[in-house]
């Protein structure tokens, strides 16, 4: 299995208290890596064209995987992104609400919420993985040690859908930079390629930090 780089970081703050209206978001995935970091592993990312989407299927990633006692790997960032958040036995939650940084949208009931994968299992097939093993692939879609795991709105994962960089960002601009970094850090933690435009993307991105 690809080995993580030992550079993720473990804190649970992303962006910390994004403070809005209605209350504060307080927890995201582990904060990516530096601006500088970001630009060296972008510089060392592979650089190729998209691969095929021959013998994709998502069932090739096995998720939501078990992860403690009761909770899979969707309730356990249910658990991680929202606020107030209170689960059942079933570690389903049954209070709680989730800021979605990506389009800055409060979301009130856990089933409209998404977890998006940072990196597109679509295009991380594009990118390397579809010469990978089921279990490494089921590894890579359940990540909870770097960005690759978030809970935003249905609407802003469902316009992203496989897109990279180059084809989608969030609405949200002030959050491009993390968005940037936390793409870059786990293609790089993965072992991943990038083609050029998305490449020039992440590189516009980043200067906007």
């Amino acid at each position: 299995m690809r080995q993580l780089v030992t550079t993720l970081t473990t804190a649970l703050s992303a962006v910390a208290l994004i403070a809005v209206s209605t209350g504060t978001a307080t927890a995201y995935p582990p904060t990516p890596p530096d601006q500088t970091t970001a630009r060296q592993q972008l510089a060392e990312l592979t650089v190729r064209s998209e691969g095929s989407m021959n013998g994709y299927d998502r069932d090739r990633f096995p998720h939501w995987s078990n992860q403690s006692g009761n909770c899979d790997t969707r309730e356990t960032v249910l658990k991680r992104d929202g606020s107030g958040v209170s689960v059942g036995n079933d570690c389903y939650p049954t209070a709680g609400s989730w800021y979605s940084v990506y389009d800055q949208q409060w979301v009130q009931d856990p089933s409209e919420v998404h977890i998006d994968h940072m990196v597109p299992l679509a295009e991380s097939w594009r990118s390397g993985t579809a010469d990978w093993s089921d279990s490494e692939r089921e590894a890579f879609a359940n990540d909870l040690d770097s960005q690759q795991l978030i809970a935003v709105s249905g609407t802003s994962n469902t316009d992203k859908s496989d897109s990279d960089p180059a084809e989608w960002k969030p609405a949200n601009t002030g959050y491009h930079c993390i968005y940037a970094r936390g793409w870059i850090n786990v293609k790089h933690a993965w072992g991943l390629s990038t083609d050029s435009a998305e490449k020039t993307a992440l590189s516009n991105m980043l200067d906007n930090c």
